[in-house]
């Protein structure tokens, strides 16, 4: 059974952004299954429009690059929409492949220990 990662990403300034999608592209090329949880202003990163705004000079790839990467990878990508009401956001507001959820990162925990699979917990800096 694969590995999980679950990658928390709270922030849209670019030096706390651009970290999440680095390590959840590695987790990719090892097999292990990846979940990246967006939430306050991390929700401004799959924001129709937004990650285009969040540059970091001398990455390797723009924002929506990442994105592409890590969803054709296969990353689940989730959002929280209970923080929707704080950051003025609405479901239509996500970019495709985002899906609405509250709790997402406690079923991936639960499901990690029902099945006993490895599940990492990373938390993007503050």
């Amino acid at each position: 059974m694969a590995a999980k990662m679950l990658i928390f990403c709270g922030s849209d300034a670019p030096r706390k952004a651009f970290p999440p999608f680095m390590l959840g592209s590695g987790a990719l090329a090892t097999e292990m299954e990846l979940t990246m949880f967006f939430t306050m202003d991390g929700l401004n990163i799959v924001r129709k429009g937004g990650a285009e705004k969040i540059l970091l000079p001398g990455a390797a790839m723009t924002l929506p690059q990442f994105i592409k990467t890590v969803q054709d990878g296969g990353a689940k990508m989730l959002a929280c929409s209970a923080a929707f009401p704080i950051v003025g956001m609405r479901e239509e507001d996500l970019i495709e492949g985002v899906e609405c959820g509250g709790d997402g990162p406690r079923a991936l925990i639960f499901d990690s220990v029902r099945t006993r699979s490895p599940c990492r917990l990373l938390q993007s800096p503050r």
